[in-house]
């Protein structure tokens, strides 16, 4: 707005999906920066920390995710980033013919073994 342009790539409608129109509209109608705080108070970043907690932070959020099987992590992202342009019909399809394929897969069996063994998993990623 400042400098007589409007935000590309989708901006102008994806923000609004992701915070609410009357957030969206102050944010892109005024083009003043968004704190972090404010951020993470409407949901667009996931923790707001102090700047030597950064790297931390999101360190530990990677080793869990790491941590976790990597099929129905994949499958689950693969259905998440495509909820920003699909249909619910589409996303219900998706989403069957993903668990289909990781309830198939060999870390699907390893997964319950460890759970009644009561032992972390060892995926494997098939």
């Amino acid at each position: 707005m400042k400098r007589n342009l409007i935000a590309g790539a989708g901006g102008l409608f994806r923000l609004p999906r992701a915070i609410g129109q009357s957030a969206a509209m102050e944010i892109i109608l005024t083009g003043e920066p968004l704190p972090a705080q404010r951020a993470y108070e409407l949901g667009l970043v996931n923790h707001c920390v102090a700047p030597d907690q950064v790297m931390p932070t999101a360190l530990a959020l990677a080793e869990k995710i790491c941590a976790a099987a990597p099929l129905a992590v994949w499958a689950s992202r693969k259905v998440v980033l495509a909820s920003a342009f699909e249909t619910d019909e589409a996303l219900i399809k998706m989403t069957n013919a993903e668990f289909a394929g990781v309830m198939a897969s060999e870390d699907t069996k390893e997964g319950l073994t460890a759970f009644i063994e009561k032992r972390l998993p060892n995926w494997k990623g098939r």
